[in-house]
């Protein structure tokens, strides 16, 4: 479990000069391995700051790229003068198309070195001299993504030469933790918090603050036939839009805690899971047949799951199917044929509780190892389920 300090902070009132190093001793004498803490962002140095772009041009190369010739303000102690602009400005050669005049964007300027000790200077290329360089995610060590550089969030309250380092979680700290199975609570922000908090005495706030309803035959229908699923919370979602972009903030928060985005509605249930421990899954409503059914396997049936494989069935995994069969591997990995796609705008959201062994087993022998199986092997806390 990889666990952002930021993140533990906004439900466990940690003292504010407490390190991830400190933090990590103590957790350490509560009985969890802390095999590491990482400090992502602590290599960068130098004059790193917010700009807005005032102006750009798009130059078409020889080289069939279309870089932008840009003015950016970067405020007053770091802008130069410029005829066109009052107060001066920067200005920067940028391969990346993915933002407006006005937008707000992380500048690094001569003398900053970021990640992997990439050092920033003043240089002439594609004929202007770049003084500077607006950065993209990976240049800052905080995610992987190159496709464009990081356009600020509007409503963050930040000017033109403001340290971007907070907003951005620049230099958060990542615990990077070994869970036991006796300790399995702890594979979730929610879990590690509580123990922070009992360790240090101090205020602890549970995310998972709603109780589980009394049955209702109002919303998606269930049927639970096997034992080893006693809990399935289902909620209706109408309205998606399963294009939008997932924000920065969640996408970054995502990478610090081990996890790629994928979509909005996926990185939204990995969100959820990590926060509270209870793994969710979202169903495409158009493509559901009947009712949602758990059961145990039929002879001779198939499913094929999110990665594409089609896998033989054996009688004792436990299944999410509708009229047309098998739709999911219980506990393990969901059907293709029900995922959210870019047209979805109806989704189900299954919270579930699962036998712990029953889902171990499916797991080994199809020797699909995921985020869900390694928290509901462990047992997951059934009160987390509508909360989540």
């Amino acid at each position: 479990m990889r666990a952002p300090l930021s993140w533990l902070r906004e439900w466990v009132a940690l003292p504010e000069d407490l390190s991830g190093a400190a933090l990590g001793e103590i957790l350490v004498r509560a009985g969890l391995e802390v095999e590491r803490v990482e400090q992502p962002g602590h290599e960068i140095t130098g004059p790193l700051v917010v700009g807005r772009i005032l102006r750009f041009v798009d130059e078409p190369q020889k080289n069939g790229k279309t870089i932008r010739w840009v003015q950016v303000d970067v405020g007053p102690e770091h802008n130069q003068p410029h005829p066109d602009f009052t107060d001066g400005c920067r200005e920067v050669v940028c391969g990346a198309h993915n933002f407006e005049v006005g937008d707000l964007v992380v500048v690094s300027l001569p003398g900053t070195t970021l990640a992997g000790g990439f050092e920033i200077a003043s240089r002439k290329t594609y004929g202007h001299v770049s003084d500077g360089m607006i950065c993209a995610e990976d240049e800052l060590g905080i995610g992987h993504d190159h496709t464009g550089i990081i356009v600020l969030p509007a409503d963050a309250g930040l000017a033109p030469g403001n340290d971007p380092a907070d907003v951005l979680h620049l230099r958060d700290e990542v615990l990077d933790i070994e869970v036991s199975p006796d300790m399995a609570y702890c594979m979730s922000i929610r879990g590690l918090a509580r123990e922070a908090g009992q360790s240090l005495g101090v205020a602890f706030t549970d995310v998972v603050d709603k109780a589980t309803p009394a049955s209702r035959a109002d919303g998606y229908p269930v049927v639970l036939d096997d034992p080893a699923c006693p809990l399935f919370v289902a909620l209706t979602v109408t309205g998606v839009d399963a294009t939008r972009r997932t924000p920065s903030w969640l996408q970054r928060r995502l990478t610090r805690a081990g996890m790629r985005s994928i979509s909005l509605p996926v990185d939204i249930s990995n969100y959820v899971m990590l926060e509270t421990g209870q793994p969710l899954h979202a169903y495409d409503a158009d493509t559901l047949r009947g009712p949602i059914r758990v059961r145990r396997a039929q002879p001779g049936e198939t499913l094929v799951t999110l990665d594409d494989v089609e896998r033989r069935l054996d009688a004792t995994d436990l299944l999410i199917t509708d009229d047309s069969g098998p739709i999911g591997l219980a506990g393990v990995m969901g059907g293709a044929s029900t995922e959210v796609r870019d047209t979805t705008s109806t989704i189900v959201i299954e919270a579930a509780s699962f036998d712990a062994a029953t889902i171990s087993r499916s797991m080994r022998r199809h020797g699909l190892p995921s985020e869900a199986s390694k928290r509901f092997e462990r047992r997951v806390d059934p009160n987390a389920a509508y909360s989540a």
